[in-house]
This record gives structure tokens, sequence and C-alpha cells, in this order.
């Protein structure tokens, strides 16, 4: 699980991001274990209690399951619930600023649907 961590955020709160993403990316599917909190800790080189407050964040949020003695699973359901939050923060958040700045600049859907398709393996319906 390689990281970049940054100095915006807390580290629990990019780990926790780090684990959607995997779960999202398919990389954790549905029923998986996560990996333990000691085997997190020792290849990222944090605390312990950092990993297990991410971890714990994922619990509140329904995504992932502690099963006495055998550790952490991903919840049934867990990629449609997180693709849908992601999708509805992307919207609200994210998608306001990037249009906003496409306005600015006078970009035509052409042009980013022409410079998305010249990406080698993504094709967004423009042949």
């Amino acid at each position: 699980m390689d990281i970049s961590w940054n100095n915006k955020e807390p580290i629990y709160l990019q780990l926790r991001d780090r684990l959607v993403e995997l779960i999202i990316d398919g990389v954790l599917t549905e029923g998986d274990a996560l990996p333990s909190v000691r085997q997190i800790s020792s290849e990222q080189r944090i605390n312990p209690v950092t990993v297990s407050k991410a971890i714990q964040l994922l619990v509140d949020e329904a995504l992932v399951e502690k099963r006495r003695g055998l550790g952490m699973f991903v919840l049934t359901g867990a990629k449609e619930k997180l693709t849908q939050d992601e999708k509805s923060k992307f919207l609200q958040e994210e998608w306001p600023h990037i249009a906003g700045k496409i306005e600015r600049l006078g970009l035509e859907i052409h042009e980013l649907l022409d410079s998305a398709s010249d990406e080698p393996g993504q094709n967004y319906g423009v042949d």
C-alpha cells in the first residue's frame, strides 16, 4: 500500500482515504480482510494508534467490521456505498471549482473530451 503523506490533513484521515480508494478500486473487495494494524503501522512507519483511528472511522461508517480474533473485514455493499458517497462529494465539493475554472478558461466540451481521449487506455465516448 503506497501512500504519499501530505501536511494538509491528519495522517489518520489520509490513511482512511487510501483504504477507501483500495475498496473503490476493487483491491480490497467485500469480505476481504484488511491488513492488520501492526502490518500497516510497520509498513507505513506510523503509530498503531493512528492506524486504529483510521480503521475505526471505517467501522463507524459501516464499511468494515471487526471479527473477534480474525481481524477487520470489508462489509458487503461497502464499494457501492463508497462510490455513491464519493460521487456526491465530488459533485458538491470539487466539481463546482473545476466547472468554474473551465468557464474562466473558456474551454469547450470537445476540447475536454479530445484531451481526455488522448490519454492511453481512456475512452470517454469520443471516437
